[in-house]
Order: C-alpha cells, then sequence, then structure tokens
C-alpha cells in the first residue's frame, strides 16, 4: 500500500480534508513501522484478499538474473523470487519490515538478501542489477534522484519494473464498498495516463499495461534504460 498522495497538492483541499489525509498519512507511516505486524493483514481487507496475488502477478515479469526490490516490504515478493531462483536482493528503510522480512525468508530456508537503506542513496556498485521491481511504492517514487540511482545499479539493457496501482472492480457490495473507500482514500484514483507524465521525462523507455483479473485490476509499468542518456 503506498501513503496517499493528493495530485491536486494538500493546500488545494478544504480544511476537514486536510486533517483526514494527514490522519490517513500518519496511519501509514505507522502501518509501515510501528504497526508493521499488522501490514498484511490490512493489505488483505483493503484488497478483499487480493494483496498477494496482486504482487505474484510481476513474478513473471522478472527473469534476472539479478533483481533488486525497492521497498521489500514483509518480504512476499523475495520469497517468490528465491523460490524462481533467481539471485535477488531487497532495500527498504523499515527497521520493522526487515525484521518480518528477514524472518519470513529464514524460515523458508532462503538467504535474506535483505538491506536497510535509502533509495536516493541506493547501496550498491554501478551496473550491478538487471532489473529493479517496486510494488505499490509510496510518493517517494516520483523523486528524479531516485531515477538516477536505479538507472546508476541497472545494467545498460536493464529494466524497473514497476506496479503503483490497483483498482477492486468487483460489483458485490463488499467490493464496491473497498472501491470506494480506496478512492476517497486517493489509494486507486481514477485511472488517466497523465499520471505517467513524471514518469516520462525520466529518460527511460516507458510502456504500460492494464493487467486485468476478475475482481480487479492493476497497472503494470516497464522502464527500460536503453533511452537514458
Amino acid at each position: 500500500m503506498e501513503t496517499p498522495n493528493n495530485p491536486a497538492g494538500m493546500a488545494s483541499l478544504s480544511f476537514p480534508k486536510r486533517i483526514f489525509f494527514g490522519l490517513l498519512r500518519l496511519f501509514f507511516k505507522l502501518l509501515y513501522h510501528q504497526l508493521a505486524w499488522t501490514y498484511d493483514g490490512v493489505a488483505y481487507i483493503v484488497s478483499l484478499g487480493a494483496w498477494q496475488k496482486w504482487v505474484a502477478s510481476i513474478v513473471p515479469y522478472l527473469e534476472g538474473p539479478k533483481v533488486l526490490e525497492i521497498g521489500f516490504g514483509p518480504g512476499h515478493l523475495q520469497a517468490a523470487l528465491n523460490q524462481k531462483e533467481i539471485f535477488s536482493f531487497g532495500v527498504d528503510e523499515s527497521r520493522q519490515m526487515a525484521a518480518i522480512a528477514r524472518q519470513r525468508l529464514s524460515k523458508m530456508g532462503y538467504p535474506p538478501n535483505l538491506v536497510r537503506g535509502d533509495a536516493q542513496l541506493l547501496p550498491f556498485a554501478d551496473t550491478c542489477f538487471n532489473q529493479v521491481v517496486t510494488t505499490f511504492p509510496a510518493e517517494f517514487i516520483l523523486n528524479p534522484s531516485i531515477f538516477v540511482e536505479i538507472s546508476r545499479v541497472l545494467t545498460d539493457k536493464g529494466e524497473l519494473i514497476m506496479l503503483p496501482l490497483a483498482w477492486i472492480t468487483g460489483r458485490s457490495p463488499l467490493a464496491r464498498l473497498a472501491a470506494w473507500v480506496n478512492r476517497i482514500t486517493d489509494e486507486a484514483p481514477k485511472w488517466d495516463e497523465r499520471f505517467l507524465e513524471p514518469l516520462k521525462s525520466t529518460g527511460f523507455e516507458l510502456s504500460w499495461d492494464i493487467l486485468d483479473f476478475s475482481t480487479s485490476k492493476i497497472l503494470l509499468v516497464r522502464m527500460r534504460k536503453s533511452l537514458l542518456k
């Protein structure tokens, strides 16, 4: 889950909405840190059980042989990459998430190649990864310095793969409620290709697709380094 981000800016919102989004930001910060132990449960509820299926859907696009995950969270994608026998590393700034992910991987018998760090200053050598992946990142991903760092650690033909957005599309009353909650919290804004404009100025060759599921859909973005200057 990503931190809610109002594209028009907090200043353009009414006072009650600014209070609401301020509290929501605080909740998501706590959820990723002090309340990290509740993360999987909350993600399951707000996605109506589709959360891990969404994350798993990116695995076929990851061929490695070396993959870096930015924002590994509870470590589900790290586990899936290990099951696929792909050499992977993960970086995340949350101490609590690192502990949860490390415990999960160790119990499964996989090496926890996890590093606490800032995506704006990746602690890895140049051109050492074939792919970088991030699923439902917070708004930090729009910082131009992130793409400079990603470009630095990618090989010449490397690519960044992102899952930035998901939508509940089911028609049941519960699905409609979940879709409404995600929409008003800005977790799942109405799709507009203009959302991709900040990514088009990064120098990467960009392509995107909508992946459909029975009661939901997600946005898949692929960014190749080949055109980066």
